[in-house]
């Protein structure tokens, strides 16, 4: 499956995501003549080398919907895909070997047609290709270039004049507004394909605003377009763009539901609700079998158990109600409005699919809780005590290191394999706890994994992803559970995962990526509400996720959505949290409501996210859930990236940049050692000064996922320095010592490495893996972990509100490469000193009577209680005190 990965800089954070095409659910027309597609993938990887290259431009920039007829000359012909993009348009590449060598010869014949049918073609008129009036290019490809209703074949991008129109909008229900990009001699007002209005043009206006007639009523379920006709004759006609009034109270009173969507299941009747009022018909299709037979021709069906017509009722939701136990039937919607002909898709709200995520499932959730279900609760913590783990479902079990006992093996990157308890590693004699049994040991109380939510993945091939290629929100991920086939086995073997974690004091929270989708165009929110679900910056959709798209908060029925589907996830799944994907491309309304919400079932809930967006976006400024407007969050908090931009100089720094726990030939300046000294109490402060969030609002960090892991940061600085491992200990030392929610990167307590890979996406499973024979070779590290993760929990002290977080007194050395702070709380006092490589500092005097030593990171001369007074603390070194 092709992956994409596009870069997106924002708010002091590199942030990487890896996009990938999503598959479609194959069209099964009844009419046996409906021409065949090549056997290869959906999505197959674009060569445009010894290939033939057919580049198509549309003026209303939407490509879903077409495909190509090829044939040889002489030869049947098969339906080719639009399989990769660029600036013009829509490319077709495919390998000159695809025909017979006599090709060049022959020629190509093509249509541009319908995808799936014979509906349309975009010029009546066979073409052909004739090879002899090309030349190759230096990849050895032959190109030509086409464009919507004209039958010429161009062999240079530069010669198709395309004449557009720039802008072609409703302003209001009565108004639409275009701009062509050159002269005009007349237009028409299209609806359904009949002209409503006929105009000359007279002019040389290139705007125009055309008022509707006063008897005219606009219906959002039929197609507009304005038809313009050029001064040299060309024309062109172009969809007339209706999503500015999904902003309008007109609009939003119309067609805002609050109900209940989805497939509500009981078991004597199922009933279907969708939300999609710009289709003028919806059929439900119900399948016995959740496996389309383009997956696997044995066992799947693409019989269909029932086709129901759905009935539009009020706002725009249509329904049907089924007779019947319906329970672990799949279902399926065929979409039909201006956009979409009969458009088979996936219900938004579905709660479980079949293989690949090609079908929702009717969930009987009575069926899917293990035995002890109902005593388990999230458990109850303070946000500002939690130590959270970030890890995948599959870096806990990839490597060889995890198990050696065989039985196992299947278990790998799995939910199950994730609980499996007893795993160890041998060395030396010397026996190492892995997997769910290791962090245990390592004594955090929350875990967040990597999406879980159903991905745009090969469920039957499962190649290693991060998961932020979102396909199915509601529904788990298939490639982690025993049988992706079975939309129950993923529902089950989570919620025996989030039992064992939760006997074992440890919350599950789950990183969601409600900003963007895997691909937009022609997504189950596109085909439901064209342009609605998705922001757009003109014709195009915006990318301030840096992967193709980005979702419409703000707008009621997403904004509904997103609430909607975490109240699920936290309680059918009991959940004790949510990390938000570029929470900066949320709306603040948006996420102060789903917080609110979800305090109203469980108070104690964690939410939190990046506090930045991967690129520009049109939503305002004033709105976004980024850090400027952490004053604004109501509940929910933010990663704290200026206390790690001061530790480590993540983020956008070059890898050649040291920060605080590096640096050894330099100080920091003025405004770095504040973001230190704040972040430490927990706040993230503005350059202006003022605090922007406080402990409870705050994530204290160094590293996650994105990026490189400690010790790669380290080398990638300073290569070779052997006071790497120190300084990478002495980060985190910072970090889990600080106020607010305290959070690490797996695999950081024995000094895991990626091998300098800082964007491992999906560099392979091998690459992401645990390697836990590193627990061995850093036992020393992992026991410094243990103590600061359990004084994290234990302390009060480290679990302050803002106003007594800020009283803290962070005291720092002349030459800045010692702070050092003492906390009272219930009774217990500690004094907490971080040096860093500078050089080395005396205890001086500092009283260090009545203490005794409860953490000293210089393995080589730990201090005891007995040598305490006077002795020096050395570079890189975390001296942790308690009286």
């Amino acid at each position: 499956m092709k992956k994409r990965l596009i870069l997106g800089l924002a708010a002091s954070i590199l942030c990487l995501s890896a996009c990938q095409s999503a598959p479609e659910i194959p069209d099964t027309p009844d009419n046996p003549d409906t021409p065949d597609t090549p056997d290869t993938p959906d999505n197959p990887e674009v060569s445009l080398e010894n290939s033939v290259v057919i580049h198509y431009y549309r003026y209303d920039e939407k490509y879903d919907n077409w495909a190509l007829w090829l044939w040889e000359n002489g030869k049947d012909g098969k339906e080719y895909t639009f399989n990769s993009s660029d600036s013009y348009g829509a490319i077709a590449s495919y390998p000159l070997t695809t025909w017979s060598d006599a090709l060049i010869t022959n020629g190509l014949g093509f249509i541009v047609k319908s995808k799936g049918s014979w509906d349309s073609k975009d010029v009546e008129a066979d073409r052909f290709i004739d090879f002899s009036s090309l030349t190759k290019d230096d990849k050895n490809s032959y190109h030509i270039y086409l464009k919507t209703q004209d039958a010429n074949i161009y062999t240079d991008a530069n010669d198709v004049a395309k004449q557009d129109l720039e802008v072609c909008k409703f302003l209001d229900a009565n108004r639409i507004f275009f701009v062509p990009t050159s002269e005009i001699k007349a237009y028409q007002v299209l609806v359904d394909g009949e002209a409503i209005i006929s105009s000359e043009v007279t002019s040389k206006e290139l705007s125009f605003t055309v008022n509707l007639d006063e008897k005219f009523t606009w219906d959002i379920t039929k197609k507009y377009e304005v038809k313009v006709t050029f001064a040299n004759d060309e024309s062109i006609t172009k969809e007339v763009d209706y999503s500015p009034l999904y902003k309008s109270v007109a609009f939003n009173d119309k067609y805002t539901y609050d109900g209940e969507l989805g497939a509500i299941y009981n078991k004597d009747k199922t009933i279907f609700r969708v939300w999609s009022p710009a289709s003028s018909s919806i059929t439900l299709n119900i399948y016995d079998n959740g496996t389309p037979t383009s997956v696997d021709a044995t066992l799947g069906s693409d019989n269909k158990e029932s086709t129901i017509p759905m009935v539009k009722n009020e706002k725009g939701v249509f329904e049907a109600e089924v007779s019947g136990d319906l329970e672990g039937k799949y279902y399926t919607y065929s979409v039909t409005n201006s956009s979409y002909k009969n458009k088979e898709i996936v219900d938004p709200y579905a709660y479980s699919t079949g293989v690949n995520g090609l079908r929702g499932m009717i969930v009987d959730f009575s069926k899917t809780n293990p035995e002890g279900w109902n005593d388990i609760s999230p458990l109850p913590y303070d946000r500002k005590e939690l130590v959270v783990y970030e890890t995948h479902i599959a870096d806990l079990t990839s490597s060889t290191t995890w198990s050696s006992d065989p039985n196992n093996e299947s278990l790998k990157h799995t939910f199950l394999g994730a609980k499996k308890e007893g795993t160890t590693y041998v060395k030396d004699g010397a026996t190492y706890t892995t997997g769910f049994d290791h962090i245990k040991e390592l004594g955090v109380n929350a875990v967040q994994l990597l999406p879980i939510f159903d991905q745009a993945n090969d469920e039957t091939n499962m190649s290693f992803n991060w998961g932020y290629n979102p396909l199915n929100y509601n529904t788990l991920e298939g490639g982690y559970s025993s049988d992706p086939y079975d939309g129950y086995a993923r529902i089950k073997e989570f919620k025996e995962l989030v039992k064992a974690y939760n006997k074992a004091g440890i919350n599950i929270i789950m990183d969601v990526v409600y900003n963007h989708v895997n691909s937009a165009i022609g997504s189950n929110f596109d085909v439901l509400m064209p342009k609605y679900f998705y922001r757009y910056s003109g014709n195009k959709l915006s990318n301030g996720s840096g992967c193709g798209n980005e979702t419409a908060s703000e707008l009621p029925m997403f904004r509904k959505f997103m609430i909607d589907s975490t109240e699920f996830w936290a309680k059918e799944y009991k959940l004790g949290g949510f990390r938000f994907d570029l929470m900066g491309l949320h709306d603040i309304q948006t996420m102060n409501e789903l917080d609110a919400n979800l305090k109203t079932f469980n108070e104690n809930i964690t939410v939190y996210g990046e506090p930045w967006t991967g690129g520009s976006t049109p939503l305002s400024s004033r709105e976004q859930a980024v850090q400027a407007n952490a004053t604004k969050f109501q509940g929910y908090g933010q990663f704290n990236d200026k206390l790690r931009d001061s530790l480590i100089k993540g983020g956008l720094a070059d890898k050649s940049e040291k920060g605080w726990v590096n640096r050894a030939d330099s100080k920091l300046t003025r405004s770095e050692m504040s973001a230190l000294t704040n972040g430490v109490k927990g706040l993230t402060v503005a350059s202006t000064g003022s605090v922007l969030a406080g402990p409870d609002k705050s994530v204290s960090y160094v590293t996650c996922h994105d990026n490189y892991t400690l010790i790669d940061r380290m080398e990638a600085a300073d290569e070779g320095n052997p006071n790497n491992k120190k300084s990478a200990v002495l980060a985190n030392s910072v970090a889990l010592t600080s106020q607010g929610t305290c959070f690490m990167l797996a695999g950081e307590e024995f000094l895991r490495s990626k091998g300098g890979n800082s964007n491992s996406y999906d560099a392979s499973y091998e690459v992401n893996e645990l390697d836990y024979s590193l627990k061995a070779t850093n036992s020393s590290v992992f026991d410094y972990y243990k103590k600061l993760v359990n004084l994290k929990k234990s302390f009060a002290g480290l679990h302050l509100d803002e106003e007594n977080a800020k009283a803290i007194e962070v005291i720092e050395s002349d030459d800045g490469n010692q702070i050092r702070y003492e906390i009272t709380a219930n009774g217990e006092t500690y004094l907490f000193i971080h040096n860093n490589g500078y050089k080395a500092e005396t205890l001086g005097n500092i009283d260090v009577s009545g203490y005794e030593v409860y953490l000293d990171t210089n393995v080589e001369e730990a201090k005891t209680n007995a040598t305490l007074k006077g002795s020096a603390l050395m570079p890189y070194e975390t001296l942790i005190l308690k009286k």
